[in-house]
């Protein structure tokens, strides 16, 4: 029986991307890396994530991408459809890492790295 392979979505040279896969990497669970920066931000799967999530966890306001818009592009994001087309043109302001845990279109999604809430999914998961 094979343990599917997370997908792990991002930008390589983001801190936080990097301790996700470090942990991934320290833990022995093999994962897929995409590349927002070289490989964009597939429309479906951020729709997926959407409606799983939400939209608004998926909105870095703290980033630096968030805080070099300008005012007006900041108030225009207010529901899924404002977020979504700000999101592909700038896909530094979605919030990283976003994980697709069974790397598959039904995976369950997470959004940042959060190494407890992450301890304590591999612990529920490695059961067996």
């Amino acid at each position: 029986m094979s343990t599917p392979t997370p997908i792990v979505y991002g930008i390589p040279n983001c801190d936080t991307v990097k301790k996700a896969r470090a942990w991934l990497a320290a833990h022995g669970i093999d994962h897929r890396f995409h590349d927002f920066k070289k490989q964009g931000v597939p429309a479906e799967r951020l729709a997926a994530w959407m409606a799983s999530l939400g939209w608004e966890p998926l909105v870095n306001r703290q980033g630096t991408t968030w805080r070099r818009l300008d005012p007006a592009a900041q108030a225009g994001v207010h529901d899924a459809a404002t977020a979504a087309a700000l999101l592909q043109e700038h896909p530094s302001a979605i919030k990283r890492p976003v994980v697709e845990w069974t790397g598959e279109a039904s995976a369950e999604v997470t959004v940042g790295f959060q190494e407890a809430r992450w301890n304590e999914r591999r612990s529920g998961s490695s059961k067996g």
